[in-house]
């Protein structure tokens, strides 16, 4: 677990950096065009920068820090949904889902393993109370992790259903064409 969010975090942090100081990289890599605005891509490269510090700070101790944890989850499983949402209204190109295998996806099965590793030590140490190796954060952490996770992947595949039936009737509205 440790290992995973060092890695996200030192991912995140290099990241942001190189968005922040060359905002054109990803463009030119892609071949799109550049941004009008830079500094509104470099701004996204400074909040990814500093989910790497989120990362990092979680890497001390996965399960007490697993809203961090869960944040970050939330931001890699969004961006995605909102990256097929613009596709799919033919306002994102293609190209720009380049980043989403290293940025987002390769991420799902850690970070949802950390959650899970912090529901399970939470119901177990239900059974533990008594004794004085169980925190109560970590406790009240995984009863939050174990009703937020399925919540978490419900809202993530209604919101992409919803993208799709949103691109459907987009199609089929009255026969009139629609922008692609």
């Amino acid at each position: 677990m440790r290992a995973w969010l060092t890695a996200a975090g030192i991912y995140n942090l290099l990241w942001g950096a190189v968005t922040v100081l060359f905002p054109a990289w990803l463009f030119l890599l892609t071949g799109l065009e550049e941004p009008r605005y830079p500094f509104l891509w470099q701004c996204v490269g400074m909040i990814v920068g500093v989910y790497g510090v989120g990362y990092l700070a979680a890497a001390t101790d996965p399960l007490r820090h697993w809203p961090i944890v869960l944040v970050g989850l939330l931001g890699k499983i969004f961006g995605p949904i909102g990256y097929l949402d613009g596709v799919l209204r033919g306002d994102v190109p293609v190209a720009f889902g380049v980043t989403l295998p290293t940025n987002d996806i390769l991420w799902w099965i850690p970070f949802t393993m950390i959650l899970l590793a912090a529901r399970r030590e939470a119901c177990g140490s239900a059974s533990a109370a008594a004794s004085s190796t169980s925190s109560p954060q970590a406790s009240s952490a995984g009863r939050a992790a174990a009703w937020l996770v399925p919540l978490l992947l419900a809202y993530s595949l209604s919101t992409s259903l919803a993208a799709v039936e949103r691109h459907a009737s987009n199609r089929i509205d009255h026969g009139r064409c629609i922008r692609r």
